[in-house]
């Protein structure tokens, strides 16, 4: 048995690693899985957007465009049989509509399986919160608490 000052210094060690890198780690990962998951829902409201506009077989569209701040302004689209689609890192292509429509199922796709990855990254991270957890109330000599007491304290 360790003596009760190496104890409390091997917990405070434990508590520091978990504030300082797993809780760090975790809403670093979660936080990229929101942005992930903004960006699908962009791409689903574009597709969406295209169907409309392949159903009603206009050629011409009124619509507001937001500058910013919900600061709007009328715009005029004189030919919507292409669209400019953000590609990343500052880059548009002009694609025609069932071009757009590819390139946005592709896309939603590699972003849904990013997210997928990232939720697993999430789970190991949390698993690894646990683990130290466990530890920390093994080295303090603590009794486990019943399962119906218990709560995920990340939910």
């Amino acid at each position: 048995m360790l003596p009760e000052q190496q104890v409390q210094e091997k917990v405070l060690q434990y508590e520091t690693f978990i504030s300082d890198v797993l809780q760090r780690d975790l809403k670093k990962v979660l936080e990229q899985r929101d942005e992930v998951y903004e960006k699908i829902a962009q791409y689903l409201q574009l597709k969406n957007v295209i169907e409309r506009l392949q159903e009603t077989g206009d050629k011409e569209l009124k619509t507001q465009v937001d500058l910013g701040c919900n600061f709007y302004v009328n715009a005029e689209v004189p030919d919507t049989s292409t669209i400019f689609v953000a590609l990343g890192y500052g880059f548009f292509v002009e694609l025609t509509l069932p071009e757009a429509l590819t390139f946005i199922e592709k896309k939603s796709k590699l972003l849904t399986e990013l997210s997928e990855v990232l939720t697993r990254d999430s789970a190991k991270i949390k698993a690894n919160i646990r683990m130290v957890l466990e530890g920390l109330r093994e080295l303090q000599g603590l009794k486990d608490l019943p399962d119906e007491t218990r709560r995920d304290p990340f939910l």
